[in-house]
């Protein structure tokens, strides 16, 4: 039994195995509950008792070119990002360039209690603020035992 991984390292085994299943299943739609590795905008889900706030990072985005839609259930953020390429010295070849620049589109699957009729959305320092109000039906409410 001792044989069975002599010559490899489990957690490099494990980290190869993350990364195939990521890539078989990376082309569904990410869900409040799951996200994909390598997807622009990346982006923060949270809630209160009456919204939905979701923030997408998306540092030099125009906010003119982004584009916010609801629609069946899904919420969906487009958009075009812009970059300038780096003014490097004469000669200098390029090994790796992690920044991202293009269109892009994501699309994350609110739960039943948003209400599409209460989306509100701004910018603020690369960061796109998205606040969902929840359906009047789905908030707490107490009761009172008589």
């Amino acid at each position: 039994m001792g044989d069975l991984y002599s010559g490899t390292d489990l957690f490099t085994e494990l980290d190869r195995l993350q990364r195939q299943m990521s890539s078989l299943f990376g082309s569904l739609p990410s869900s409040l509950r799951s996200s994909r590795f390598e997807t622009f905008p990346p982006v923060n889900i949270g809630a209160t008792d009456d919204t939905i706030e979701i923030v997408a990072f998306a540092p030099g985005v125009e906010p003119s070119k982004l584009d916010i839609s609801v629609d069946k259930g899904l919420l969906t953020i487009a958009g075009e990002r812009v970059t300038q390429p780096a003014k490097l010295p004469e000669g200098t070849r390029q090994y790796a360039q992690e920044r991202f620049s293009g269109l892009f589109r994501r699309v994350i699957e609110l739960p039943q209690q948003a209400d599409p009729d209460k989306v509100q959305a701004r910018y603020v320092d690369g960061c796109l603020l998205i606040s969902v109000g929840k359906r009047e039906a789905s908030k707490p409410r107490a009761i009172t035992v008589q």
